[in-house]
């Protein structure tokens, strides 16, 4: 019996089992609560480890971590309990930005890695200042759509580390709008232009959103070989009556010569008059904020709270952890919390079930619908795979 309950507590693919129940009670054991798997990138030290300035900011911040609440409801700081060195020990490199270099010898910083979709998405602070400092031009990437990755860049990120972009880059393929349009996966390679046209509905939500934090948009239109000059030109075209640039993005089959006209409409771009601003006042109530980006970016007619939820909020008000910005945990799949509901959604509203406290990082964390943050687990894992002889040669690990 004890051997089939451990295999179901690994499950982590079952969805009922997203949260486990630990502690046996009493004051040798814990008290029983429900706790749960986050992947590595949703935690809060990978944020904090990608908004830190340097290693004393990184220990401060590890020190702010909330851990625990007393029985009286005050928060228990990570530097109470004496380990805020132990912790920024385990930072003593991985602080560090990796310069590599493409194929083509163009230097390249990667650091860091929060998804977009249960996390804030961006490469670290650090790095964006260090590229800075050595070029004229920096690119630096967000994930998922410009109502994941470019919304917190730009109101997180950005607020924290003090940037100013000049411009955003939208990456967009004819498959996805088509898929936006409602064709099947398998048949994407085929030509439809009505489904086309209807997919681009969801680019034309994410040109709108770049324009509402008042910066001029690029669209990268990433070629596919099945890709056809009709649907290629018709993608254009919607872009350019949206008041956006559009170019062929090339890069995948011909490197940086197949990126030139894309940075050349980029260049351009940035030479334009720019009114950056973020979308809301950290200082407002956790509930304008959400309702902010809710409406704004996802397009929604309002916002949800479960019984949890409301309650989470009224306590992190109690505790003053209200004047921080929101991290929203939202599916990728859909402008609203339901990834069924593609293209551009309307005549919906989105549900908040929890919130949690990033005190170290320094944002709330919202999340919404059935988001999960222990996504993206394969059916069989890569551990399985892994195995050492008696030589000592590993195999499956890369």
């Amino acid at each position: 019996m004890r051997r089939v309950v451990w295999r179901r507590v690994l499950d982590l693919n079952d969805r009922a089992l997203r949260h486990v129940v630990v502690g046996l009670g009493g004051t040798a054991h814990g008290v029983p609560r429900e706790t749960g798997f986050d992947i590595t990138v949703a935690s809060e030290m990978m944020a904090i480890l990608c908004l830190v300035k340097d290693l004393e900011d990184m220990k401060k911040r590890l020190g702010e971590i909330v851990v625990a609440y007393t029985r009286g409801g005050r928060a228990v700081r990570a530097k109470e309990l004496n380990v805020t060195g132990a912790l920024t020990l385990l930072f003593k490199d991985a602080i560090k930005p990796n310069l590599v270099q493409t194929l083509e010898g163009t230097p390249a910083f990667i650091h860091g890695g929060p998804f977009a979709n249960i996390a804030h998405g961006c490469n670290s602070i650090m790095a964006t200042k260090f590229a800075l400092k050595f070029s004229d031009y920096v690119v630096t990437e967000a994930g998922f759509g410009a109502d994941l990755g470019a919304e917190k860049f730009l109101n997180i990120k950005c607020r924290f580390a003090g940037l100013h972009p000049d411009a955003v880059v939208i990456v967009a393929t004819v498959r996805a709008l088509k898929m936006h349009g409602g064709m099947a996966k398998a048949d994407l390679s085929k030509v439809d232009m009505e489904a086309l046209e209807r997919g681009f509905a969801n680019l034309t939500k994410h040109i709108e959103n770049v324009k509402k934090f008042g910066l001029p948009a690029v669209v990268a239109i990433n070629a596919f070989p099945t890709d056809t000059a009709e649907e290629l030109e018709f993608v254009k075209g919607k872009c350019r009556e949206m008041g956006a640039e559009a170019a062929l993005s090339q890069v995948w089959a011909k490197g940086g010569e197949g990126g030139l006209e894309l940075a050349e409409k980029v260049e351009a771009a940035i030479r334009k008059p720019s009114d950056f601003h973020f979308l809301y006042d950290e200082n407002d109530t956790v509930m304008n904020k959400i309702e902010a980006v809710a409406r704004e970016i996802y397009g929604a007619d309002g916002v949800d709270y479960t019984e949890t939820a409301e309650k989470q909020i009224r306590e992190i008000e109690e505790l003053g952890f209200d004047k921080m910005p929101v991290c929203m945990a939202k599916t990728q799949y859909s402008l609203s919390d339901d990834l069924t509901k593609l293209g551009r959604p309307r005549d919906f509203r989105i549900t908040v079930r929890e919130l949690r406290v990033s005190a170290g990082a320094g944002f709330l964390v919202a999340l919404t619908g059935s988001i999960l943050t222990m996504p993206g687990l394969p059916k069989k894992p890569a551990a399985e795979n892994m195995d050492i002889d008696r030589n000592g040669r590993i195999t499956g690990l890369f």
